[in-house]
């Protein structure tokens, strides 16, 4: 029988994840996603992500491809499948398509981070970063723009790509509520780590702590920097949506 590919959106919270990857001895969402498609179908599968999550992060746009020669509906598939895995992870959509590829036609990316300035309620405090301290929201939003363009972000990520110049499209930041904000950035494409570096350096500079825009300018410009710039804890991270050219995945 012939295998057909299936395109998925992916919905999960990160908390007690490695990251989407596989990580010997560790849970990711990948893998209790193989698992569950086995433990129903007793076929195994390998799923192609469109960007891999780190540890901790959410998802509610994530895109997967994965081939199978099972002969049922998918809407049938994607409710047994569903309910196979933990709570914690659910597949929003499931459709044949032989021609897409996560990885090929991408045309932005958006990320949310949350920020709270209370204690949050425990429905959600691990969606978001408490902030303490006071914060000058004119100059975050100020740092916040200086990384939209292109730029080398060299200063920005952790790992070992060959290139780090990254184009941000834009940058938001807004007022959920009262005393809850909401940064959303988008791209085409970003690196291990980039979005939390830059809520960090952002929360740095509007609080006034050894951090200033000049020292983001010049990280942008060289990709150095003389101090150690600030990671955003990994619960704050939403992958939000993923649209492609020609078709996308509406939230």
């Amino acid at each position: 029988m012939n295998e057909k590919q299936y395109k998925i959106s992916i919905a999960y919270d990160g908390t007690d994840y490695s990251g989407w990857i596989q990580q010997p001895g560790k849970p990711s969402i990948v893998q209790t996603l193989h698992d569950a498609f086995e433990k129903v179908f007793s076929k195994k599968i390998r799923l192609l992500g469109a960007s891999k999550t780190d540890a901790g992060v959410h998802a509610l746009g994530q895109i997967a491809v994965f081939k199978t020669d099972l002969a049922i509906e998918p809407e049938t598939m994607r409710w047994a499948w569903n309910n196979a895995l933990p709570e914690s992870i659910s597949i929003r959509s499931l459709e044949q398509n032989d021609d897409f590829n996560p990885h090929a036609h991408v045309l932005n990316k958006t990320y949310h981070y949350d920020l709270f300035l209370d204690r949050p309620l425990p429905f959600v405090a691990r969606y978001g970063l408490q902030v303490y301290g006071t914060i000058d929201w004119d100059l975050f939003e100020q740092a916040l723009q200086l990384f939209v363009g292109t730029h080398t972000f060299e200063a920005f990520y952790t790992g070992d790509d060959r290139d780090p110049i990254r184009t941000i499209y834009e940058i938001r930041l807004e007022r959920i509520e009262n005393r809850f904000y909401r940064v959303a950035v988008t791209g085409r494409s970003f690196l291990r780590h980039m979005v939390r570096r830059i809520v960090g350096a952002a929360l740095a500079v509007a609080q006034r702590e050894a951090l200033s825009l000049d020292d983001i300018i010049h990280a942008l410009q060289t990709g150095k920097t003389n101090c150690q710039l600030p990671t955003a804890p990994a619960k704050g991270l939403l992958l939000y949506e993923i649209r492609y050219k020609n078709s996308e995945f509406e939230n």
